[in-house]
């Protein structure tokens, strides 16, 4: 049985073995639209064009109640393409995300996956259309962004579809991505960003320059903020396969101001360049992620 209380506000891993990423996805988003009672969400991008004479069934409060007062007569506000904004969404499938600091928990993949899923579905729930794009280090799966029934399903399947990768190439994708989209929308990058942040900034100036808005959730599991373990300890690069021998004790310290500093320099590089940062732990509940996109 799912579990009563708020799903979103649970432990990530709690939440996950209640079942399959729909689940999860739905349980989430269900909870995280129950505590604050409308989608934060609303609004990115409406682009109003036209009025039309109102229909039965239109929605109400798309009546423009102006006209009625002035005229008599009921006409709705149309918006181009009748959906408030196309939303994008990009999720680094690279090997770097399979890791987990405690085998408990989450890897940043899995957490991904699932934060994606009740993002998309809260946009479709309100008529955005929202579409997807994986990849390493090459472009995996591109479901093209549709607001249509069946659109979330095939979301999912787009996420379980890809299997975890080797390298990162987000510059390419972003470049890609930007040749998808004919009109401004959103624009989301899902990545531990362990990649070249140069390149990758480029390509995100290159969007904004284009008039999308663009939102970076930066994933990074709790143990990747300090250094922890034995005495001695090889650490190798899931991506390289390149090795280290360390002792953490003796570079306790310098690492984490070195992750500190990293972190610090993709939210200054972003938030400068118009671009949303906002750093994810995957022990954070999911409804508190989704709220800081609010």
């Amino acid at each position: 049985m799912v579990d009563s209380r708020r799903l979103d506000l649970l432990d990530p891993a709690e939440v996950a073995r209640l079942g399959g990423i729909e689940i999860v996805a739905q349980g989430v988003v269900e909870g995280f639209l129950a505590g604050i009672h409308r989608s934060p969400f609303r609004g990115f991008s409406v682009e109003f064009t036209e009025h039309r004479a109102y229909q039965p069934g239109d929605e109400l409060r798309y009546l423009d109640w102006k006209i009625l007062a002035r005229a008599d007569r009921l006409f709705v506000k149309q918006f181009e393409e009748e959906t408030n904004l196309r939303a994008m969404i990009l999720l680094d499938a690279s090997r770097s995300m399979a890791w987990r600091g405690d085998p408990a928990r989450l890897t940043k993949r899995g957490y991904a996956d699932r934060l994606v899923a009740a993002l998309a579905l809260i946009l479709l729930r309100q008529r955005d259309a929202t579409g997807l794009m994986t990849f390493d280090e090459a472009v995996r799966q591109v479901i093209p962004a549709r607001v249509k029934a069946g659109q979330w399903t095939r979301l999912v399947r787009g996420l379980i579809d890809t299997p975890d990768g080797l390298g990162t190439a987000a510059e390419a994708a972003l470049r890609q991505l930007a040749g998808l989209l004919a009109r401004r929308g959103l624009v989301v990058l899902v990545s531990d960003l362990l990649l070249d942040r140069e390149l990758a900034l480029t390509a995100l100036r290159y969007l904004r320059h284009r008039g999308h808005q663009v939102i970076v959730l930066h994933v990074m599991d709790p143990a990747e903020l300090d250094l922890a373990g034995p005495p001695e300890v090889r650490f190798r690069d899931p991506e390289s396969a390149a090795s280290v021998v360390v002792r953490p004790r003796e570079l306790a310290g310098a690492y984490a101001a070195t992750v500190r500093r990293e972190i610090a320099g993709w939210r200054t590089a972003c938030r400068r360049h118009g671009v949303a940062y906002h750093h994810i732990r995957t022990d954070m509940p999911f409804g508190m992620a989704l709220r800081l996109l609010a």
